[in-house]
């Protein structure tokens, strides 16, 4: 078809001509299908019922579906009131009474005043499904009201209808206004849209009418209205009084529709005693609508403005999850629900009242009857459950993750970083130089060279090549991209609950005591996985079931095969669950009976939800008896169904889930096996995926020491030079040369100068002219540091050091004149003391306790250097030291005859002979674990309860400032639920006085001062916190403002998630203000932020009032390596891996935790090390 432009030019004349339009639409309202009230639907009833064949189209089934059982809701635009005139229970003829009339009056013989009602059991059946079928239909009809733009503004009546916005700036604020303006958008849509004419007006503190008259509805008012909608501004404060004594001029409306956000700026009885005023002999209906507003002043004018003017009121709350919106036609239907839930009471007690022995005798027998089904005929069941299985052929072998990391793990890619450093790694050397004449030390070349822990404990000077570092990222990533994806294929299909099978032959025993009966539909879905999934590459195979009898599914092991598959899966659907766990019968029968002929690699795979009758150790005992002669291994697959046993069942042998756990893995160790727990939501524990998750872990730890390494390196590199000598202090400084002496080394002595100084002090005595007697730079002090700029202050201050280390003890003595001739002789009277150089293992009490401080104040007292348990002091005492001597008739150094008694070891690049004993080393690493032990114990305390977020509250009078800006909303929930347990846990308990403020984009405090934490303010304040909001920006500077008001507080603790609104060095700088003679000290909680600019803000606020800065980023990380640590020992230094902790106090913690892992690393090296040397010279004694 084809149009032309005069065509479309005539169409666009009639479209703007609305005389003809509303010429026209008069003229089709006089047809029979304009006869009926707007709100009323066509409803054609000489049709023929339709029964769902009439269906031509699919998607025409998917709405015949979806409109099943909504017949009663063709009526959607009437109010509740109007749509319960047909479905009301009085309509409906459900109410008690009509039950009552269905019934007969019987009057007994014996006892002629008592009459009693008989009623059918049919009849009251019926009556009751007739009630349930009415309760869901007043469900439905709420959920109706409850969907669109109905939850937000309800259902609007009407066909010429006045909309009055509030836009005041409360209401149109900083993260409201799109809000409403997208509700507005939906109510144009889903509402507005379908009447005949309607008028728009916003109010602030002045009007913004859309038209001056209403307007018919088409698609240019539409137009029009919705860019209104887009265009709306905030403008003051809510005039709505002014807003009504406009609106009542329009006079062809017939509803008054009004959203307020906020309270108006008149009184409720003011604006409703003028609108009853002006509707004196009118009826204009107002449907008042409280959107997103929590101000009671609002909810009272609106109500009262419904009730005079005989109109409806809606509330809605988007921050409110049980009660989101309530109205007028919500009430109603609420109320006539609560009336059928009552007529339902009373059938109930006309059940066990009326009807008495009959009633009884009919549940019994219907009791009897549903006992007789096996329980499992009750429980949901997967789809397809009873079919054919559909097996599936892998395409390789299936390896454990032990196997698969012997060929792709770091090592046996040659990806560990000491295998890729080796190369360019050097250790410390010490030779003697002869035109020195001393010991030179190799240094580190400053530019390219880093110092570097080697994995046995040693310092190595690694040349660092960024560009190699660089590619063995890039390697690193590829290869966690490789254990990413295997621990993913481990978690899918079957391997969620077997793990891999690798061997070829295999036993299955499956766990079908009466404690799995309302499981075994679960049971039998994880086999029927297997058999489809794993099973096809096997070469025999056999299943067992054991409850109290051991079940086979043959004799013998038979040949996997498609027919074997499929009857064995036909045996297991027949399978009934009874009796306890005769686990070691089923073990018997499965390794005695069936795996006994068999020679190569055998398989038994356990699948049990609970410990077996037999005690562990028996069975522990046997099946490492019968395992150990043979390739045969035992791997257990634990299924968690919770704690709750079928009622009326006792188990043989009960235990938690953790001690269930904790049995059958001791039983797959035994058996040299495997161990995977899992439930129906997924995987708990798997030995298979802990392995990859431990190399995933080493492949971090190597990456972050690669970064580390460049970072250290590139902050070396653009260090500034030192500062350019003085003129005149020319002949204080030496020569400018390349700095290549080790780090930390003092500068010379002063008090023992070199000939070079003396000559030029003597020189420049008699020459005062510094270009002639220029210091010549002595080789012998070149491993000494360059001097400061201010040497002669240093040096004075190294010689006083240096004299009172050097200062000896006094001798005490008396002296006389003897007789022969004028002899002196002398008597000592005291000697000095001798300090003894050799430092024991001293033994270390640790509290049991937690004591409320921070980290720093409890490490001063319990910290590895406070304890004398530092093991680099325990072997660097002066006897320890490696020397070496001249021999000049040799022309070289010689060690002394005692080095070759002692073995040397590398401390901080220093050489040091161990003479400690294998018996103190053991007693140092009894000592050592006990400390990390309370270390870790404490690390726990800290990432418990509300410590995990808050941290330890210190100070007895606080003020508790939370931020509820808009950016808190989605975790608002959790905030308030972890502050309730701050109130009662730290606050209360340890009987501290308190406030709370939350701030958004403006203050709310909780109290006016701070007031005692007892249990009816701590009520108080937890009811307080939960009406909290979320909305606005961050006023960070006026909380602490406030907070600093309150006379008598010690302590703020600040918790938000990102940067204020106002500049951070403006907050700083007003802070320390505040804060000067008060010394309030703040400390900064970050919770939930990303930002390191907001972190680092937070940080230096918490530095400068002599706070904490904490953080809970990684808790859940912390607490698992704590708990794997405490259970699992400390084996090795490197896994696990402690997260990086931001906070102050759990920092530190880690910090000295990570210490003392290396102290105890060292120590069992050097243990290992002494020990070496005894058997190499108990050796060589015997053999001469």
């Amino acid at each position: 078809m084809s149009v032309t432009m005069n065509q479309i030019g005539n169409m666009a004349d009639i479209l703007a001509n609305e005389q003809f339009l509303q010429s026209e639409l008069l003229r089709s309202e006089a047809g029979p299908w304009r006869q009926r009230d707007p709100w009323q639907d066509v409803a054609l009833t000489d049709l023929e019922p339709d029964d769902g064949l009439l269906v031509t189209h699919v998607n025409q089934t998917n709405g015949l579906v979806r409109t099943e059982g909504r017949q009663a809701l063709a009526n959607e635009n009437q109010t509740a009131e109007e749509w319960l005139t047909n479905h009301s229970l009085e309509c409906q003829n459900l109410t008690v009474h009509d039950l009552l009339t269905q019934g007969r009056i019987i009057t007994e013989k014996d006892e002629s005043d008592i009459k009693h009602l008989q009623l059918r059991l049919d009849i009251v059946d019926k009556f009751e499904s007739r009630l349930h079928e009415m309760t869901g239909l007043y469900h439905q009809r709420m959920q109706w009201l409850m969907e669109g733009s109905r939850k937000m503004f309800g259902l609007v009546k009407g066909t010429r209808v006045g909309l009055l916005v509030d836009s005041s700036d409360a209401n149109c604020g900083l993260g409201r206004l799109q809000d409403l303006q997208t509700a507005l958008l939906c109510l144009l849509d889903e509402q507005l849209c379908y009447k005949r004419q309607f008028y728009f007006l916003s109010f602030g503190s002045d009007l913004a009418p859309l038209w001056e008259t209403p307007r018919d509805v088409n698609i240019r008012t539409l137009d029009e209205a919705r860019q209104w909608v887009q265009d709306l501004q905030p403008s003051g404060s809510c005039n709505l009084l002014k807003a009504l004594n406009s609106v009542v001029k329009v006079r062809t409306l017939n509803l008054l529709l009004i959203i307020l956000g906020t309270g108006p700026d008149q009184a409720a009885e003011i604006v409703s005693d003028y609108m009853q005023q002006c509707l004196l002999g009118r009826c204009l209906p107002i449907q008042a609508v409280a959107y997103d507003c929590s101000s009671h002043m609002t909810h009272t004018t609106l109500r009262a403005l419904a009730e005079v003017s005989g109109g409806r009121y809606h509330s809605y709350s988007s921050g409110c999850q049980t009660r989101m919106c309530w109205s007028s036609d919500i009430e109603v239907l609420v109320e006539e629900l609560q009336r059928a839930r009552d007529v339902l009471g009373k059938i109930r007690e006309i059940r066990q009242g009326l009807m008495g022995d009959a009633l009884g005798g009919i549940m019994k027998e219907i009791s009897t009857e549903v006992a007789k089904i096996p329980p499992a005929r009750f429980l949901p069941r997967p789809p397809n459950h009873d079919g054919p299985l559909c097996i599936e052929t892998a395409s390789f072998l299936p390896k454990t993750s032990a196997e698969w990391l012997r060929q792709n793990g770091l090592k046996a890619k040659k990806l560990s970083l000491y295998q890729v450093l080796a190369p360019n790694a050097f250790s410390p050397l010490e030779e003697f130089v002869p035109i020195l004449r001393k010991t030179v030390s190799s240094t580190l070349h400053g530019k390219a060279m880093m110092q570097l822990e080697w994995h046995d404990g040693t310092v190595k000077n690694v040349h660092v090549d960024p560009p190699l570092l660089y590619e063995y990222q890039k390697q690193l990533g590829r290869a966690m991209r490789g254990f990413e994806r295997r621990a993913d294929w481990l978690s899918t299909s079957s391997r969620r609950m077997w793990g891999t099978m690798c061997e070829k032959r295999v036993v299955i025993l499956v766990d079908t005591s009466l404690y799995n009966s309302m499981h075994i539909i679960h049971v039998q879905h994880c086999l029927r996985l297997l058999l489809q999934q794993q099973m096809a590459n096997k070469e025999s195979f056999n299943l067992m079931a054991f409850g109290s009898e051991v079940k086979q599914y043959q004799p013998r092991m038979v040949r996997v095969s498609p027919a074997h598959l499929q009857a064995a899966w036909r045996w297991a659907l027949a399978l009934q669950c009874g009796g306890s766990r005769n686990l070691l019968g089923a073990l018997k029968g499965a390794m005695e009976n069936d795996l006994g002929e068999h020679r190569g690699p055998c398989g038994v795979y356990l699948l049990a939800s609970g410990v077996p009758d037999q005690a562990v150790d028996t069975v522990s005992a046997y099946v490492a008896e019968v395992c150990g002669g043979c390739d045969l291994r035992l791997h257990v697959c634990l299924f968690s169904v919770g704690d709750l046993e079928p009622s009326g069942t006792v188990p043989a042998r009960y235990a938690s889930p953790r001690e269930t756990a904790a049995a059958l893995r001791e039983l797959a160790r035994s058996g040299r096996g495997r161990f995977h727990w899992f439930q129906e939501t997924g995987i708990i524990e798997s030995d298979d995926i802990q392995l990859i998750l431990a190399e995933m872990e080493k492949a971090t730890n190597y990456s972050q020491k690669c970064v580390l390494l460049v970072e250290s390196l590139r902050k070396r590199s653009v260090q500034p030079l030192p500062a350019q000598p003085a003129p005149g202090d020319s002949l204080k400084m030496p020569v400018k040369r390349e700095n290549r002496g080790p780090q930390g080394r003092l500068a010379p002595k002063p008090t023992a100068p070199t000939l070079a100084r003396t000559r030029a002090r003597e020189g420049s005595r008699e020459d005062s002219s510094p270009a002639v007697k220029a210091l010549p730079w002595r080789v012998g002090s070149g491993i000494a540091i360059l001097p400061s700029a201010h040497p002669d202050k240093k040096w004075v201050h190294l010689s006083e050091n240096e004299a009172r280390r050097n200062k000896t003890a006094k001798v005490s003595k008396s002296v006389f004149y003897t007789d022969d001739g004028n002899k002196v002789g002398a008597v000592y009277q005291k000697y000095p003391k001798m300090k003894s150089v050799r430092k024991a293992i001293p033994f270390v009490s640790l509290p049991k306790e937690e004591e409320i401080c921070s980290t720093s104040q409890w490490l001063q007292e319990l910290g590895i250097k406070k304890l004398r348990l530092d093991l680099h002091r325990l072997v660097s005492g002066p006897d320890c030291v490696h020397k070496k001597q001249l021999v000049r008739t040799l022309h070289k150094k010689v060690s002394a005859k005692y080095c070759a008694a002692f073995p040397s070891v590398e401390i901080n690049g220093e050489v040091r002979h161990l003479q400690l004993q294998p018996r103190e080393l053991e007693e140092y690493i009894e000592q050592v674990e006990r400390v990390l032990c309370r270390y870790l114990q404490r690390l726990q305390w800290l990432l418990s309860g509300s410590r995990r977020l808050f941290g330890t509250v210190l100070e007895k009078r606080v003020c508790i400032l939370l931020d509820t800006s808009g950016s808190t909303d989605h975790y608002l929930a959790e905030l308030k639920k972890e502050l309730t347990s701050l109130i009662w846990e730290q606050l209360r308990k340890g009987s501290h006085s308190f406030n709370l403020l939350c701030f958004a984009e403006r203050v709310d405090p909780w109290r006016d001062c701070l007031v005692e934490a007892t249990d009816q303010t701590c009520h108080d304040a937890v009811q307080w916190a939960s009406a909290a909001l979320a909305r606005g920006n961050t006023c960070t500077l006026e909380a602490l403002q406030k907070a600093f008001q309150y006379a008598d507080v010690q302590g703020i603790y600040l918790l938000t998630d990102g940067k204020p609104d106002t500049s951070c060095s403006l907050i700083l700088k007003e802070t320390q203000q505040m804060n000067q003679g008060r010394d309030i000290k703040i400390h900064t909680i970050s919770f939930n932020c990303t930002d390191s600019t907001a972190n680092d803000f937070l940080k230096k606020l918490a530095a400068q009032t002599r706070g904490r800065f904490h953080r809970c980023h990684g808790a859940i990380d912390g607490q698992l390596v704590a708990h794997k640590m405490l259970t699992g020992g400390f084996s090795d230094e490197d896994n696990p891996n402690l997260p990086a902790f931001e906070g102050d106090d759990l920092k530190k913690l880690a910090g000295e935790i990570n210490k003392a892992r290396r102290f105890l690393t060292q120590a069992k090296s050097f243990r290992v090390l002494l020990l070496e040397k005894q058997m190499k010279a108990d050796r060589t004694v015997t053999g001469t």
